[in-house]
This record gives C-alpha cells, structure tokens and sequence, in this order.
C-alpha cells in the first residue's frame, strides 16, 4: 500500500489501491497511474534522443545521481520515509534510490509516457504517476524527500512548481533540487531540450525562499569543467545555427565518451562533494519546509 491515499484520475470514479505492482481502479489494472500532461517543456522524442546519445552512463549524471544520493543519506530515510523523484523518465535514479534505500517508499513521477510505461515493466515494484506538477492530484503533506534534477528549467512557471513541491512536502522535509547554471550560456542546445531558462545560484534559491523553502545547501557540478564549457556554449553562440537535434546528439556523445569528463567528474565526486562549489554547469540546492 501506499503511505497515502491518491484521488482517481478523470474518467474514474473509485480511489486507486497500489497492490504491490500495479494500480488498482475500478476493476482495472494500470501499471502507470495517468492523471495530467504538458508537453510545453518535455516530450517522448527528447527523451529518447537524450538515452540515446548518453544514455545512464554520462559522467556528469552519474555524479549527479551519485550527489542526489548522497543528499538522501543525509536525511537518515526511515521505512517510513516517502522519497518521490520528479522527472524520473526512465527511471536511472529510481534504480539507484531502491538499491540504496530498500526500506523507503520510493515513486516514480513524470510528465512523459512512453518512459514511464517501459520503467513500469522493468521494476514493477515501484509505483509510477503520470502528472503536471503544476496540477499536482497529490494531498499536501505525502512526501518527506522530493528530488527534482534536471526539471525546473523545463516549467515555464518555475515560481508555481516550486509553490507546488513546497505543499507536497511534509513539515521538515526536504528538496533536493539541481539545474543548468548560467542563464547568459543559454545557447540553441538550450533551445532543443526546451529549456525556459537557465539558473544563477542567487536566483534559484530566491525562488526557493519565495515560496517558504529554508536553504540547507548550496553548490554547483562541473566545476572543472566549467572554463571549457562555458567557452563552448559562447561561441556556439556566436557560430551559425545548426541542427540543433545533431548538436545536442553529437554533444552528448562527445562528452560522455570523453577521458577527460570521467577523469573531472571522479575527481570532483571524490574530493569535492562536500565542498560549496561556487560555479560550475549546474547548480545544486537542497532546501527545507520548515515545521
């Protein structure tokens, strides 16, 4: 069961009942629960081109996962802890959080599909929502650690998804929150993964603030990298348009092949982790609801 109870999604008329592997509802089974889409920010095909250019194996998301991780322990989770990561796509992370975390109540969340239904097959014992955290069917209070990477830059209205993350969590629980950093480096690959935005660490946790959040932590991933990639990302800028699907394809397989990305990566993850980085590719924050 569930720590919590789930309204029924449109064209239903009972409350859903997780049993273990799927979703029961009035009298049908659904291995993924279907409440709401937007496709304003995300979609199928960018998934798909995403996996496979980089697939689960890019340095710069190994660390990432490997940094959201290391949050999670820090948070003591319990057999009663409810993590919940939003944006969970294929599900890389979710792998990782029940591996580590065996005893919590992990879910799966998305606004994506056809991930979503292919994670249902390969780990059945994980509950997986399909919603629009801006439409969040949730009750207030179900989740003591929300993980979100990679998905604010994708939500036009940042400020409500954050207003919306802050009521799903319960009193003291925390978000473990990662974005691209450097709004003046957004560039066409931006543009193709349907960026809005990228972040500067004062912006981020402003917002975070606005809406009621305590910041716990703050750093930045890729901080080695950081010269290189922002020298590239400007004179992407500054060269003409191409592809913008090749450039995020051949992008992606580059650098997640490259010896060089493994060798900063590892040697950020190792020694760095628990340093305050104060620039880099992506911004990290975990933030508080006090309570």
């Amino acid at each position: 069961m569930l720590p919590f109870s789930l309204p029924p999604p449109a064209g239903f008329v009972n409350n859903p009942v997780w049993d273990g592997r799927h979703f029961l509802i009035d009298g049908l089974t659904q291995p993924v629960l279907e409440y709401s889409e937007n496709f304003a920010g995300w979609s199928d095909d960018l998934t798909a081109l995403h996996e496979e250019a980089s697939g689960d194996g890019h340095p710069i998301d190994i660390a990432s996962r490997q940094d959201a991780i290391s949050q999670v322990k820090e948070c003591n989770p319990s057999s009663s802890t409810v993590i919940m990561e939003i944006g969970c796509s294929s599900g890389f992370l979710i792998r990782d959080l029940v591996q580590f975390f065996p005893t919590a109540s992990v879910i799966g969340a998305d606004v994506v599909k056809e991930p979503l239904y292919r994670l249902a097959q390969s780990m059945p014992g994980v509950p997986l929502l399909r919603f629009d955290l801006l439409k969040c069917p949730l009750p207030e209070g179900s989740v003591d650690i929300l993980i979100m990477l990679n998905v604010l830059e994708h939500i036009e209205d940042d400020v409500g998804a954050l207003k919306q993350a802050f009521q799903l969590l319960k009193p003291g629980g925390k978000l473990i929150i990662e974005v691209p950093a450097g709004q003046s480096l957004y560039d066409n690959y931006d543009a193709e993964l349907q960026h809005f935005r990228r972040y500067s660490a004062f912006e981020l946790k402003n917002k975070l603030r606005k809406v009621g959040f305590h910041i716990c932590r703050q750093s930045h991933l890729g901080t080695i990298l950081f010269p290189a990639f922002a020298s590239v990302k400007y004179l992407n800028k500054l060269l003409p348009q191409n592809n913008a699907k090749t450039v995020v394809k051949d992008r992606a397989s580059k650098t997640g092949s490259s010896p060089l990305v493994n060798w900063a990566m590892k040697l950020e993850s190792k020694y760095f982790q628990r340093v305050a980085l104060p620039f880099g590719i992506r911004v990290l924050v975990t933030a508080q609801k006090p309570g």
